[in-house]
């Protein structure tokens, strides 16, 4: 059994896994989708002075609680810049990052040096410190790729504010263990912005893409789950459907 940690984007909750969830446990996995502080069940907490360290702590703080080692750590989008700086802090508790249509930074970056855009949105902070999420487009942008009418619901429900800070603070990556950490960059390229695009990927990590837009848990969750685990089962063929998970 191996643990996955889940950890979400911007704007979201640990909600946005609730479809993913259920196929990694049906593979006899351990996952943990938390909320970051001020989202979800963590609302309540939001304020100016949350900052990219915040959720670090958060990740570090959840695996050293539950004395959890060999974990599949997957961020998505802004997320990538949380497992980094968290598998910075515990690299020998992490098996694999999974990089989901994540920002992938180096030492010192900020979110606005890996996605320059993302300047834009800081502008539009209300009270100085809230980021909104992105409005809704035309299909196939939709809101973070999601265009069906009953995803977008469900979607709308869960999004909270973004703090400025998170945005802002750079990440400290200086502990060479981190980079020994296999890697895995999932990209989805179905209605991709112009002006967002991933990094070029290093030599030798692994790079999977996915037919959908950015918010593939809630778009593809079952072909998700299956190059999730690839992390961890390479040998086997998993064959899903929304309750059940087989291998063949």
């Amino acid at each position: 059994m191996t643990t996955f940690l889940l950890i979400h984007g911007a704007w979201h909750n640990g909600r946005s896994w609730d479809r993913v969830v259920p196929l990694l446990e049906a593979a006899g996995h351990r996952v943990l989708a938390p909320s970051l502080t001020g989202y979800g069940d963590k609302a309540h907490l939001l304020s100016p002075t949350i900052g990219l360290g915040t959720h670090i702590d958060d990740v570090t703080g959840l695996i050293e609680d539950e004395h959890l080692d060999d974990v599949v750590l997957v961020g998505h989008s802004y997320a990538g810049m949380v497992i980094s700086g968290a598998a910075n802090r515990v690299p020998k508790r992490i098996a694999h990052l999974v990089f989901l249509d994540a920002m992938v930074p180096e030492d010192g970056d900020t979110a606005v040096d890996v996605l320059p855009v993302t300047q834009q949105l800081i502008d539009l902070a209300l009270d100085g410190w809230r980021v909104p999420p992105m409005p809704e487009q035309p299909p196939p942008l939709g809101l973070f790729g999601v265009t069906d009418p009953d995803d977008l619901a469900w979607l709308r429900s869960m999004l909270s504010d973004q703090p400025v800070g998170c945005l802002r603070e750079p990440v400290r990556l200086d502990d060479p263990a981190a980079r020994t950490i296999p890697r895995t960059h999932i990209h989805c390229v179905e209605g991709r912005p112009a002006d967002i695009a991933p990094r070029p990927v290093p030599a030798g990590e692994r790079v999977r893409e996915l037919p959908t837009g950015h918010d593939c848990m809630i778009t593809m969750p079952v072909e998700l789950t299956a190059l999730l685990l690839e992390t961890v089962q390479r040998p086997h063929t998993w064959v899903f459907t929304r309750s059940t998970c087989v291998s063949a």
